[in-house]
């Protein structure tokens, strides 16, 4: 097998070859740059790329390994973070031009943690406007490597965009109906949506807060375990944030899959979902399942009711999250968001009321489902990734056209349940598929344990698209 290029060896790969010295903060910054400059114009991941900050924390990086204060395995290694994390003296502005000219004073809490652990962060990525499905006109889409005329996830496709293409080790992406998934998905790596509440999100710009989450993009469940041990915990600043302590995600990472109970409704998995996708989901379970997992068969609650629901919740608390610039500078929103906020608008308390009592009845519904097992398995997107033009990214309804778009995605930022999107193969077209695990709350160790073990056993986190 050939030698995998340095751009697309993951972080426990790289962090092993810092720690050892054969490979310096510096020049591992450095070669990132480069590609950055040299590729990005193709793939529009990077809306802002911090170069300067960056070559500064890799020098302060190298400094310190030198002088034997190795701080773990993000120390030296190069990130990029959503553009709704704030950063001090740099641009967050959520992919509106309402917030173009907005340059926070401080760091949000994940930038200053995965600071304190030695992570260099290459820049700030691209994302639909607010953070939901469509684009602002004066931001660019992303391009995904698999291809061109793909669709390149939801909110979060500059993360995935970029940890797909080799232009950083891992990102940070949002997740509140799906945007750290479905981009990982699209663009064939790992995803991993925390517990809510595990992650703060203080200083984060919202969608809709009581659904929100922050969590790492990757190249492995090993990755994605490594960046959410950083920057995971309490956090005084965000009243919402655990006290429950963070276990070490790593720890027992190699320990296998015997005895976990995989819960799985084939009727669920089905139904309006590719059969190719359904295909990859039933052979990754049956690869567990030979390796010792207990498959349990479980009935889904009904989801009809759910999307509605996420809908009435999600534009309201947009609404509230937009009630600085919104609609007093509506002409900035782009013609898709700026739609959502109206819709926002129209919302009835009795309406909110009646969409929150369907969530809380959603969280019965799971609890009851996990009663007897450890974690669901499932498709992660009802679809490979979709071809779509340009305009519509732009100002279409693509993803909440499909009544299904959430199936796999909504119940859990309902119900607050971490899950893992994983590849877990490729259809005809040679296109990523993807296997997702959800788990009780806080079990995030799991399911990097879980995505890992899969990994070891299959092919499928070796796949990359077809670019240099």
């Amino acid at each position: 097998m050939n030698e995998t290029p340095l751009h697309f060896k993951t972080i426990t790969e790289v962090a092993d070859l810092i720690k050892s010295k054969a490979l310096s903060p510096v020049e591992l910054t450095e070669a990132m740059l480069n590609r950055i400059q040299a590729q990005d114009s193709k793939f529009k991941s990077y809306i802002t790329v911090m170069a300067a900050q960056a070559r500064t924390s890799a020098q302060s990086a190298e400094r310190a390994i030198a002088a034997g204060n190795y701080q773990g395995p993000l120390h030296g290694v190069p990130i990029a973070v959503k553009d709704l994390c704030f950063t001090k003296g740099v641009a967050t502005m959520g992919g509106t031009k309402a917030l173009i000219n907005h340059i926070p004073d401080f760091d949000c809490t994940v930038v200053e943690r995965l600071n304190a652990a030695g992570a260099i962060i290459l820049g700030k990525l691209n994302l639909t406007e607010g953070a939901m499905a469509g684009y602002n006109p004066e931001f660019q889409v992303p391009v995904n490597p698999w291809g061109s005329n793909l669709w390149s996830g939801a909110s979060s496709s500059g993360s995935g965009v970029a940890t797909a293409a080799g232009l950083c080790y891992g990102s940070l992406g949002s997740d509140t109906g799906g945007s750290i998934r479905f981009p990982s998905a699209a663009c064939g790596i790992v995803g991993l949506k925390p517990t809510w509440g595990r992650v703060s999100r203080y200083g984060v710009l919202a969608l809709a807060e009581s659904l929100d989450h922050i969590g790492p993009m990757t190249r492995s469940a090993a990755d994605a375990g490594i960046i959410l041990q950083a920057m995971a915990g309490l956090d005084p600043n965000d009243p919402t944030t655990l006290p429950a302590s963070v276990p070490d995600m790593l720890d027992g990472i190699d320990g296998g899959v015997r005895g976990v109970r995989i819960g799985l409704d084939e009727n669920y998995i089905s139904g309006p979902t590719d059969p190719q996708v359904t295909e990859a989901v039933m052979a990754g379970i049956k690869v567990l399942e030979g390796l010792g997992a207990v498959i349990v068969p479980v009935q889904m609650p009904d989801m009809s009711g759910f999307m509605e629901a996420w809908g009435v919740l999600g534009a309201s608390e947009a609404l509230a999250a937009h009630e600085e610039t919104y609609p007093l500078r509506q002409d900035d929103y782009g013609p898709w968001f700026r739609g959502f906020l109206e819709s926002g608008v129209a919302v009835t308390g009795a309406q909110y009321a009646k969409a929150n009592n369907v969530r809380a009845a959603c969280r019965g519904l799971l609890s009851n489902v996990f009663e007897n097992i450890d974690v669901i398995g499932c498709p992660t997107m009802t679809t490979p990734p979709l071809p779509i033009t340009l305009e519509e990214m732009y100002g279409s309804t693509f993803l909440l056209d499909n009544p299904h778009w959430g199936r796999f995605t909504v119940p859990y930022d309902f119900n607050g349940s971490p899950s893992i999107s994983l590849p877990s193969g490729r259809n005809s077209d040679g296109l990523p598929l993807s296997i997702q695990f959800v788990g009780k709350h806080l079990s995030e160790q799991l399911l990097c344990r879980i995505g890992h073990t899969f990994e070891q056993n299959t092919p499928w986190h070796n796949l990359r698209p077809d670019i240099e």
